[in-house]
């Protein structure tokens, strides 16, 4: 990957960027971000969460871009971590995923902060870190075939990069504890009746919702925006501050131990 660094806090053309792992595209008044990995779900590996965090920078320096939109190519919005990734370079290297769960932690620290409007446009499942990556976001519209599950648990890996701070802001403990402990699928339309997505709609009227909220959105003051947007944020970035780099620090001592070994192994070897 190339990548120019500005100057200064200017923004800069996205084929500027060298993006490989990610699609940037500015339309303003919207940005779109889109997770471009569909032969594997759009799983996100190292490279792609520095670029995801590279393109929020820019598009938060940019004052024609209004509105951020999430996406993901193909059938799947964002399936999480590739576990081949994991199972290659950070299992049995608990110093190798600390690196690696900092620039998660910089991807997801980029998005929240970054100063207007998130919208994710949710286009199909969205599994463990797929969805701590939409709940990043400030909204959020959902195809309604689709399907929201936690699978950290079954996996090795606790799912405390937003869901465990979050989930029980957003649905409420006794729901939080039923998808991170249980890790069953959770449909699109319960998922909009629990709080976790907004809207629930046919795939045929997705891009038609989302242009109806951006057009919402741009309608309202900037500075008044990302001003209330920043008191929005207080119980996500309080639960998140106070957990992060201690789940960080366990999350990399536990790949020192047997479990997300055995797990990631029988993973791989079942795809």
């Amino acid at each position: 990957m190339t990548e120019s660094q500005p100057a200064a806090p200017r923004p800069l053309a996205p084929e500027e960027l060298g993006f490989e792992r990610i699609v940037y595209e500015k339309a303003p008044p919207r940005a779109t971000i889109t997770l471009n990995r569909p032969e594997i779900l759009n799983a996100f590996d190292y490279q792609m969460l520095r670029e995801i965090a590279r393109a929020c920078e820019d598009a938060s320096y940019d004052d024609e871009i209004r509105v951020v939109i999430v996406t993901g190519a193909g059938r799947a919005f964002c399936v999480g971590a590739n576990l081949k990734e994991w199972a290659e370079h950070y299992v049995g290297k608990p110093n190798e995923y600390w690196k690696w769960f900092g620039a998660f932690k910089d991807m997801h620290d980029r998005l929240r902060e970054i100063g207007k409007p998130t919208l994710a446009r949710i286009n199909g499942i969205a599994v463990g870190g797929g969805n701590e990556l939409q709940m990043a976001c400030d909204l959020a519209v959902m195809v309604d075939d689709a399907f929201i599950r936690h699978v950290g648990p079954e996996h090795g890996s606790v799912p405390a990069g937003g869901a465990t701070q979050w989930l029980t802001i957003m649905v409420g403990d006794r729901r939080a504890r039923e998808i991170v402990l249980m890790c069953e699928e959770l449909p699109a339309k319960k998922a909009e009746e629990w709080g976790l997505v907004n809207w629930a709609v046919p795939a045929g009227e997705l891009d038609a919702k989302v242009d109806a909220v951006v057009e919402n959105l741009v309608r309202k003051l900037p500075q008044t925006t990302r001003y209330a947007k920043q008191h929005l944020n207080f119980w996500r970035d309080l639960a998140w501050h106070e957990t992060i780099n201690h789940a960080r620090d366990w999350l990399a001592l536990s790949m020192a131990t047997d479990e997300p070994k055995a797990a990631i192994q029988k993973f791989l070897e079942k795809k």
